[in-house]
Protein backbone atom coordinates (compact mmCIF):
# COMPACT_ATOMS: atom_id res chain seq x y z
CA UNK A 1 0.00 0.00 0.00
CA UNK A 2 1.32 3.22 -0.83
CA UNK A 3 2.22 6.02 1.53
CA UNK A 4 -0.02 9.29 1.94
CA UNK A 5 1.52 12.29 1.06
CA UNK A 6 3.28 14.34 3.44
CA UNK A 7 2.00 17.11 5.60
CA UNK A 8 4.40 19.34 4.13
CA UNK A 9 6.94 19.50 1.08
CA UNK A 10 9.87 20.23 3.62
CA UNK A 11 9.14 16.69 4.82
CA UNK A 12 10.21 14.61 2.11
CA UNK A 13 13.39 12.87 2.00
CA UNK A 14 15.67 11.92 -0.80
CA UNK A 15 17.61 8.64 -1.29
CA UNK A 16 20.47 8.12 -3.09
CA UNK A 17 18.68 8.46 -6.69
CA UNK A 18 17.22 12.03 -5.75
CA UNK A 19 13.71 9.86 -4.86
CA UNK A 20 11.34 10.68 -2.33
CA UNK A 21 12.05 8.02 0.43
CA UNK A 22 9.97 9.27 3.24
CA UNK A 23 10.14 11.62 6.06
CA UNK A 24 12.28 11.00 9.52
CA UNK A 25 10.66 13.86 11.67
CA UNK A 26 9.34 11.88 14.88
CA UNK A 27 5.91 14.24 14.70
CA UNK A 28 5.26 13.07 11.20
CA UNK A 29 2.93 10.02 10.26
CA UNK A 30 3.12 9.51 6.47
CA UNK A 31 6.32 7.40 7.01
CA UNK A 32 7.67 5.92 4.12
CA UNK A 33 7.74 5.35 0.28
CA UNK A 34 6.36 2.22 0.25
CA UNK A 35 9.04 0.38 -1.67
CA UNK A 36 11.59 1.71 1.26
CA UNK A 37 9.32 -0.42 3.22
CA UNK A 38 8.51 -3.50 1.42
CA UNK A 39 12.86 -3.58 1.00
CA UNK A 40 12.85 -3.30 5.09
CA UNK A 41 10.31 -6.17 5.42
CA UNK A 42 11.51 -8.56 2.77
CA UNK A 43 15.38 -8.41 3.62
CA UNK A 44 15.11 -12.11 5.83
CA UNK A 45 17.29 -11.31 8.64
CA UNK A 46 15.98 -8.11 9.48
CA UNK A 47 12.80 -9.46 9.45
CA UNK A 48 12.91 -12.48 11.20
CA UNK A 49 15.80 -11.98 13.74
CA UNK A 50 16.57 -9.11 16.29
CA UNK A 51 18.65 -6.69 15.81
CA UNK A 52 21.23 -6.10 18.29
CA UNK A 53 22.53 -2.05 19.40
CA UNK A 54 26.23 -1.65 20.97
CA UNK A 55 25.72 1.93 21.92
CA UNK A 56 22.62 3.96 22.08
CA UNK A 57 23.38 7.33 21.46
CA UNK A 58 22.76 9.92 18.16
CA UNK A 59 23.69 7.71 15.47
CA UNK A 60 21.89 4.29 16.79
CA UNK A 61 18.84 6.35 17.17
CA UNK A 62 18.53 7.89 13.44
CA UNK A 63 19.15 3.82 12.71
CA UNK A 64 16.30 2.95 15.25
CA UNK A 65 13.91 5.49 13.97
CA UNK A 66 14.33 4.62 10.29
CA UNK A 67 13.90 0.91 11.12
CA UNK A 68 10.19 1.75 13.44
CA UNK A 69 9.33 3.88 10.16
CA UNK A 70 10.12 1.17 8.07
CA UNK A 71 7.75 -1.55 9.96
CA UNK A 72 9.83 -3.37 12.03
CA UNK A 73 8.43 -4.18 15.82
CA UNK A 74 10.18 -2.09 19.13
CA UNK A 75 9.98 -5.49 20.50
CA UNK A 76 12.89 -6.69 17.86
CA UNK A 77 15.42 -4.58 18.68
CA UNK A 78 17.67 -4.46 21.78
CA UNK A 79 20.28 -2.53 22.59
CA UNK A 80 23.46 -2.27 24.83
CA UNK A 81 23.77 0.85 26.63
CA UNK A 82 25.51 1.55 29.77
CA UNK A 83 24.09 4.86 30.73
CA UNK A 84 21.13 4.65 32.81
CA UNK A 85 19.86 8.25 31.61
CA UNK A 86 20.11 7.35 27.90
CA UNK A 87 18.43 3.82 28.76
CA UNK A 88 15.53 5.53 29.61
CA UNK A 89 15.29 7.59 26.50
CA UNK A 90 15.62 4.82 24.52
CA UNK A 91 12.78 3.06 26.02
CA UNK A 92 10.77 5.98 26.20
CA UNK A 93 11.34 6.85 22.41
CA UNK A 94 11.14 3.70 20.92
CA UNK A 95 9.61 1.02 23.07
CA UNK A 96 12.99 -0.92 22.31
CA UNK A 97 14.79 -3.04 24.98
CA UNK A 98 17.38 -1.14 26.69
CA UNK A 99 19.98 -3.60 28.63
CA UNK A 100 22.62 -2.03 30.75
CA UNK A 101 24.55 -5.18 30.11
CA UNK A 102 24.89 -7.70 27.23
CA UNK A 103 23.28 -10.89 27.86
CA UNK A 104 21.68 -13.80 25.89
CA UNK A 105 19.20 -11.63 24.39
CA UNK A 106 21.95 -10.27 22.53
CA UNK A 107 22.42 -13.72 21.00
CA UNK A 108 19.01 -13.94 18.95
CA UNK A 109 20.17 -10.81 17.44
CA UNK A 110 21.07 -11.85 13.16
CA UNK A 111 22.52 -8.08 12.74
CA UNK A 112 24.81 -6.37 15.59
CA UNK A 113 25.45 -3.10 14.94
CA UNK A 114 28.59 -1.11 16.87
CA UNK A 115 27.89 2.09 17.55
CA UNK A 116 30.41 3.31 20.69
CA UNK A 117 33.18 5.77 20.45
CA UNK A 118 35.71 4.39 19.21
CA UNK A 119 37.40 5.12 22.94
CA UNK A 120 35.16 2.67 24.13
CA UNK A 121 35.35 0.11 21.24
CA UNK A 122 37.74 -2.46 23.68
CA UNK A 123 35.38 -2.21 27.18
CA UNK A 124 32.15 -2.77 25.38
CA UNK A 125 33.54 -5.27 23.06
CA UNK A 126 34.67 -7.80 26.04
CA UNK A 127 31.10 -8.12 27.59
CA UNK A 128 29.80 -8.32 24.03
CA UNK A 129 31.51 -10.67 22.55
CA UNK A 130 30.41 -14.21 23.86
CA UNK A 131 27.08 -13.20 22.36
CA UNK A 132 27.62 -11.85 19.10
CA UNK A 133 29.15 -14.24 16.94
CA UNK A 134 26.29 -15.63 15.02
CA UNK A 135 25.43 -11.77 13.66
CA UNK A 136 26.38 -10.09 10.69
CA UNK A 137 28.31 -7.45 12.39
CA UNK A 138 27.84 -3.83 11.05
CA UNK A 139 30.26 -0.93 12.65
CA UNK A 140 29.63 3.02 12.80
CA UNK A 141 32.92 3.71 14.90
CA UNK A 142 35.23 6.24 12.89
CA UNK A 143 38.64 4.81 12.77
CA UNK A 144 37.91 0.98 14.27
CA UNK A 145 39.26 -1.82 11.04
CA UNK A 146 36.88 -4.54 10.13
CA UNK A 147 39.79 -6.66 11.94
CA UNK A 148 39.25 -5.50 15.11
CA UNK A 149 35.58 -6.64 14.76
CA UNK A 150 36.66 -10.04 13.22
CA UNK A 151 38.77 -10.40 16.78
CA UNK A 152 35.92 -9.85 18.61
CA UNK A 153 33.34 -11.58 16.87
CA UNK A 154 35.14 -14.29 14.84
CA UNK A 155 33.13 -13.34 11.99
CA UNK A 156 34.45 -12.58 8.62
CA UNK A 157 30.74 -10.94 7.93
CA UNK A 158 31.61 -7.00 8.59
CA UNK A 159 30.73 -3.82 7.42
CA UNK A 160 31.82 -1.01 8.11
CA UNK A 161 29.79 2.15 7.64
CA UNK A 162 31.06 6.18 8.08
CA UNK A 163 27.35 7.87 8.63
CA UNK A 164 27.03 11.80 9.38
CA UNK A 165 24.80 13.50 11.96
CA UNK A 166 22.36 15.01 8.68
CA UNK A 167 21.04 11.12 9.00
CA UNK A 168 19.11 12.39 12.51
CA UNK A 169 16.61 14.27 10.13
CA UNK A 170 16.91 11.82 7.12
CA UNK A 171 19.78 13.95 5.43
CA UNK A 172 23.01 12.00 5.59
CA UNK A 173 25.25 10.11 3.60
CA UNK A 174 27.27 6.70 4.79
CA UNK A 175 30.02 5.84 3.47
CA UNK A 176 29.78 1.94 3.11
CA UNK A 177 32.90 -1.36 2.93
CA UNK A 178 32.27 -4.67 3.31
CA UNK A 179 34.72 -7.88 3.97
CA UNK A 180 34.69 -10.64 1.76
CA UNK A 181 32.66 -12.83 3.36
CA UNK A 182 29.44 -10.33 3.26
CA UNK A 183 27.04 -11.95 1.05
CA UNK A 184 24.85 -9.76 -1.46
CA UNK A 185 21.92 -10.21 0.56
CA UNK A 186 23.87 -9.05 3.45
CA UNK A 187 25.38 -5.70 1.76
CA UNK A 188 21.55 -5.32 1.00
CA UNK A 189 20.68 -5.54 4.28
CA UNK A 190 23.20 -3.14 5.70
CA UNK A 191 22.30 -0.48 2.85
CA UNK A 192 18.30 -1.01 3.82
CA UNK A 193 19.17 -0.21 7.19
CA UNK A 194 20.62 3.05 6.54
CA UNK A 195 18.09 3.96 3.92
CA UNK A 196 15.38 5.82 6.21
CA UNK A 197 19.04 7.78 7.30
CA UNK A 198 19.69 9.61 3.67
CA UNK A 199 22.21 8.45 0.77
CA UNK A 200 24.88 5.47 0.60
CA UNK A 201 28.22 5.00 -1.24
CA UNK A 202 30.11 2.04 -1.51
CA UNK A 203 33.82 1.78 -1.34
CA UNK A 204 36.10 -1.16 -2.26
CA UNK A 205 38.90 -0.42 -0.06
CA UNK A 206 38.19 -0.78 3.91
CA UNK A 207 41.46 1.76 3.87
CA UNK A 208 39.12 4.71 1.78
CA UNK A 209 36.90 4.95 4.93
CA UNK A 210 39.08 7.08 6.83
CA UNK A 211 38.81 9.55 3.70
CA UNK A 212 34.95 8.82 4.06
CA UNK A 213 35.46 9.96 7.68
CA UNK A 214 37.24 13.42 6.43
CA UNK A 215 35.18 14.38 4.14
CA UNK A 216 31.57 13.69 4.92
CA UNK A 217 31.81 12.12 8.19
CA UNK A 218 33.00 15.16 9.91
CA UNK A 219 31.69 17.34 6.95
CA UNK A 220 28.48 18.43 8.56
CA UNK A 221 31.27 20.62 11.32
CA UNK A 222 33.26 22.22 8.92
CA UNK A 223 29.63 23.59 7.32
CA UNK A 224 28.38 24.76 10.54
CA UNK A 225 32.15 26.29 11.02
CA UNK A 226 31.26 28.54 7.45
CA UNK A 227 28.01 29.25 9.10
CA UNK A 228 29.14 30.81 12.29
CA UNK A 229 32.05 32.41 10.44
CA UNK A 230 29.14 34.05 8.30
CA UNK A 231 27.12 34.66 10.86
CA UNK A 232 29.98 36.44 12.55
CA UNK A 233 30.46 39.13 9.17
CA UNK A 234 26.52 39.86 9.35
CA UNK A 235 26.66 41.14 12.39
CA UNK A 236 29.90 42.74 12.00
CA UNK A 237 27.81 44.36 8.99
CA UNK A 238 24.77 45.48 11.30
CA UNK A 239 22.73 42.75 10.78
CA UNK A 240 20.73 40.54 13.76
CA UNK A 241 21.70 37.17 14.23
CA UNK A 242 18.27 35.76 12.89
CA UNK A 243 19.14 37.67 9.69
CA UNK A 244 22.59 35.91 9.50
CA UNK A 245 21.47 32.94 10.38
CA UNK A 246 18.53 33.04 7.96
CA UNK A 247 20.75 34.07 5.26
CA UNK A 248 23.58 31.82 5.80
CA UNK A 249 22.00 28.61 5.82
CA UNK A 250 19.68 29.44 2.93
CA UNK A 251 22.87 30.47 0.81
CA UNK A 252 24.48 26.53 2.04
CA UNK A 253 21.66 24.81 1.17
CA UNK A 254 20.81 26.48 -1.98
CA UNK A 255 23.74 26.80 -3.53
CA UNK A 256 24.46 22.96 -2.65
CA UNK A 257 20.91 22.38 -4.38
CA UNK A 258 22.25 23.95 -7.28
CA UNK A 259 25.72 21.90 -7.48
CA UNK A 260 23.59 18.85 -7.39
CA UNK A 261 20.87 19.59 -9.75
CA UNK A 262 24.06 20.95 -12.35
CA UNK A 263 25.96 19.12 -14.54
CA UNK A 264 28.53 21.60 -14.20
CA UNK A 265 31.39 21.36 -11.99
CA UNK A 266 31.47 23.57 -8.71
CA UNK A 267 34.69 25.94 -10.32
CA UNK A 268 32.68 26.75 -13.35
CA UNK A 269 29.49 27.35 -10.98
CA UNK A 270 31.77 29.93 -8.85
CA UNK A 271 32.98 31.36 -11.89
CA UNK A 272 29.79 32.11 -12.96
CA UNK A 273 28.97 34.70 -9.95
CA UNK A 274 32.67 35.65 -9.92
CA UNK A 275 32.77 38.73 -12.30
CA UNK A 276 36.18 40.35 -12.16
CA UNK A 277 36.30 43.23 -10.39
CA UNK A 278 32.95 42.93 -8.45
CA UNK A 279 31.80 41.92 -4.75
CA UNK A 280 32.47 37.92 -5.11
CA UNK A 281 35.96 38.36 -7.09
CA UNK A 282 37.01 40.64 -3.81
CA UNK A 283 35.43 37.86 -1.47
CA UNK A 284 37.59 35.14 -3.14
CA UNK A 285 40.48 37.49 -3.75
CA UNK A 286 40.85 37.88 0.28
CA UNK A 287 40.25 33.81 0.77
CA UNK A 288 43.01 33.13 -2.12
CA UNK A 289 45.16 35.76 -0.32
CA UNK A 290 44.47 34.36 3.21
CA UNK A 291 45.18 30.55 1.95
CA UNK A 292 41.95 29.46 2.87
CA UNK A 293 41.73 26.70 0.16
CA UNK A 294 45.16 25.37 1.14
CA UNK A 295 44.13 25.64 4.79
CA UNK A 296 40.95 23.99 4.44
CA UNK A 297 42.26 20.83 2.13
CA UNK A 298 45.10 20.34 4.72
CA UNK A 299 42.68 20.11 7.43
CA UNK A 300 40.66 17.28 5.86
CA UNK A 301 44.31 15.38 5.07
CA UNK A 302 44.41 16.27 8.93
CA UNK A 303 41.01 14.50 9.59
CA UNK A 304 41.95 11.54 7.27
CA UNK A 305 45.21 11.15 9.61
CA UNK A 306 43.32 11.18 12.76
CA UNK A 307 40.76 8.46 11.47
CA UNK A 308 43.42 6.27 10.92
CA UNK A 309 45.35 6.70 14.42
CA UNK A 310 42.24 5.97 15.98
CA UNK A 311 42.34 2.29 14.58
CA UNK A 312 45.56 2.40 15.55
CA UNK A 313 45.01 3.48 19.05
CA UNK A 314 41.69 1.93 19.73
CA UNK A 315 41.37 -0.85 17.42
CA UNK A 316 42.76 -3.45 19.53
CA UNK A 317 40.30 -5.41 21.44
Amino acid sequence: MAAPAPLLASCTVSGAGGSEIGCFHASCAWGWRAEVIAGLATLPAMKEATIGFIGGGNMAQALIGGLLRGGRAPSSIVVVEPAPAQRERLAQAFGVAALAAADARLSAAGTVVWAVKPQFFAAAAAPCAAFVGGALQLSVMAGIRSDALVRVSGSERVVRAMPNTPALIGRGIAGLYARDAVTAAERAEAEALFAPTGAVLWVALESDLDAVTALSGSGPAYVFYFVEAMMQAAAEMGLTPDQGRQLALATFDGAAALAAASSEPPEALRAQVTSKGGTTHAAISALEDSGVKAAFVKALHAARLRARELGDEFGSA
